[in-house]
């Protein structure tokens, strides 16, 4: 008798346990089935991304794609709504608790984005595809230039893409209009900056002369695929020709329709305003808030921490001006006083002096290039940017800095550090190749973190104001180590203060000459300046916060760490927690860094 009660409660547990592993099993499958189809259909919607993402496709499942760009449409808007709300009951239907540590917060990283991507979609024409800062009609050239070319598969899809710009444009045109018969239309001085990037970035007298970017560096990606008899002399001649025919036919009309199209749409009634200026302009912004930095906070608590940076900045860098006003009259003289004049001397410091404090990047080092941006798109672009490496193909990288916008010195140096050491680059290069070698579900390249990311980066940098000051020591030069030391705070005041101003414009809706007053208080009174400033901001809200609160929120993780660590705090580990965790948003990794405990 015992025996048999021993085998029935022996059976009841056993189906008790497969019972549970079926059904955590079921979860599991589930949510890989559903984040593969979901990373899929994404790529092969949009192959601009989908080369950025991946360098070799097949290799994650998408092999029979269609080279296309994602052409906006009215229906396909409200169709993609429907899609969100679907992913998200379908990703509600999965138990969390029932995933692997990593899968779970997977679930968590994409359930919160789609809720505020979701939420987003309840403003169907409040955001600026066509930005004068950095709309698709400047970027685009961009991604296309540095377009990889490693198969000849690549350079069909580029082509084709070439092909479809005249339908690109004429989608991003077709939502312009939609937004002005809505009454949000873009102000017609905008619109004019707009046309007047259309009307230089490709020109016809570049293209005839064989000198446009896009020749020239379509050329050079080429050639390495007919040295190596990927394809022949004659393929090769045959791509070029198409390539030059595609930009005079299909590319320099697709410009020249986009900006008479807007020309149309220029009402001088519409001046510049921020988001608080429309309706519901109040409740967009704190979403795209959200959305942008990736902080939960309130805007109130953001602006309260904005001021109390502020002061702390303004006091540290009063107490050096104090304490040495020499320092004052030399402050203008540290760019040339900065021992390295080549990109390659600066990000070789960088990466030497990061290496206590930085676990170091999986695998081989990563090659980093550094180039310049085309003199035709100087004025369109940032002062540098680092291209962002494929997740399966992290051996090569390239920087590109704007030399009119980027001087040398100490400046390129910050800069550099930002975009590589250890910012961008060693961001990306790290959790892609961590991502990789843990196998990590693919979809997690889907989810984007402005704040996570470029407050990363703007960590990185004030960090290389530290190295500078210390590498200025070494060599003998104090007194420019000090004023390094006053440019951190500087710039820290400089991105605070454009930070406070983004939500003084976009939320309490101040006007130009509030913001004028503002500005003069703090010096700044050339009239060009202040435009420009202002200007700035309009067009691109949320951009400073995605960087400096994205800063300000890395700052408060470390002292939560620091206070739940306490003696087990090391700089090295916090790094290494926020790499492991990779890109999220602030309020996962403050509930990551709960259950990591001390």
């Amino acid at each position: 008798m015992r025996q048999l009660l021993f085998l029935l409660t022996f059976l009841l547990a056993f189906l008790g346990l497969a019972t549970f592993l079926f059904t955590y099993q079921q979860d599991e499958k589930r949510f890989s089935s559903l984040t593969s189809r979901l990373f899929e259909e994404e790529m092969e919607a949009n192959t601009l991304t989908l080369h950025y993402t991946l360098a070799n496709p097949d290799n994650f499942g998408i092999h029979d794609y269609r080279a296309v760009f994602p052409c906006y449409t009215a229906q396909g808007a409200l169709q993609g709504q429907a899609g969100l709300e679907n992913i998200l009951a379908a990703l509600s239907q999965i138990r969390p608790e029932k995933l692997s540590s990593q899968d779970a917060r997977l679930w968590r990283l994409l359930t919160r984005s789609l809720e505020n991507t979701l939420a987003l979609e309840g403003f169907p024409y409040y955001s600026e595809p066509l930005s004068p800062a950095s709309g698709t009609q400047s970027q685009l050239p961009i991604l296309l230039a540095e377009y990889t070319f490693r198969t000849r598969r690549d350079v069909e899809d580029y082509l084709s893409l070439l092909d479809q710009t005249d339908e690109y444009f004429s989608s991003l045109l077709l939502y312009e209009q939609e937004k002005a018969a809505a009454g949000l239309s873009m102000p017609a001085a905008f619109l004019k900056e707009v046309r007047e990037q259309c009307d230089t970035i490709v020109t016809m007298e570049a293209l005839e002369t064989g000198s446009h970017f896009l020749q020239t560096t379509f050329q050079e990606r080429l050639e390495p695929l007919a040295e190596s008899g990927l394809i022949t002399a004659e393929e090769a001649a045959n791509y070029l020709a198409q390539n030059d025919r595609l930009l005079k036919t299909v590319m320099l009309p697709a410009y020249t329709a986009l900006g008479d199209g807007l020309l149309l749409l220029e009402d001088e009634s519409i001046l510049p305003a921020g988001l608080a200026a429309l309706p519901d302009g109040k409740a967009y912004y704190e979403q795209l808030l959200i959305s942008q930095t990736g902080s939960y906070r309130s805007v109130e608590e953001i602006r309260q921490m904005l001021t109390e940076q502020f002061s702390r900045e303004f006091q540290e860098a009063r107490k050096i001006a104090d304490e040495h006003p020499e320092a004052l009259e030399y402050y203008g003289a540290v760019e040339t006083a900065f021992p390295y004049t080549k990109a390659s001397q600066m990000l070789l410091d960088l990466r030497e002096r990061m290496e206590t404090d930085f676990p170091p990047i999986p695998g081989d080092p990563a090659d980093v290039h550094v180039k310049a941006v085309s003199e035709s798109l100087e004025s369109y672009c940032a002062p540098a940017f680092y291209l962002t490496a494929p997740l399966d193909d992290t051996a090569s990288n390239a920087i590109y800095i704007n030399r009119q916008k980027t001087p040398d010195g100490l400046d390129l140096y910050t800069t550099l550090a930002h975009e590589g050491y250890p910012g961008h680059l060693y961001q990306t290069v790290y959790h892609n190749r961590s991502a990789l070698a843990s196998g990590e579900l693919p979809a997690r390249q889907l989810l984007w973190y402005g704040g996570y990311q470029e407050g990363w980066a703007l960590y990185g940098e004030f960090l290389s104001f530290d190295y500078a000051a210390r590498l200025l020591q070494e060599d003998g030069q104090g007194m420019a180590a000090l004023c390094a030391r006053l440019e951190s705070h500087n710039r820290s005041l400089q991105l605070c203060l454009y930070s406070l101003i983004d939500i003084m414009i976009h939320y309490d809706g101040a006007s130009y000459s509030q913001i004028a007053k503002v500005l003069e208080n703090f010096g700044i009174t050339d009239s060009a300046a202040v435009s420009s400033v202002y200007s700035y901001i309009v067009q691109d809200p949320c951009n400073y916060l995605k960087y400096y609160l994205g800063y300000l929120e890395i700052l408060s993780l470390k002292e939560d760490a620091r206070e739940l660590w306490g003696d087990g705090y090391t700089e090295y580990r916090f790094h290494s927690f926020y790499l492991d965790c990779g890109p999220c948003d602030f309020a996962t990794l403050g509930e990551l860094l709960e259950e990591e405990g001390a």
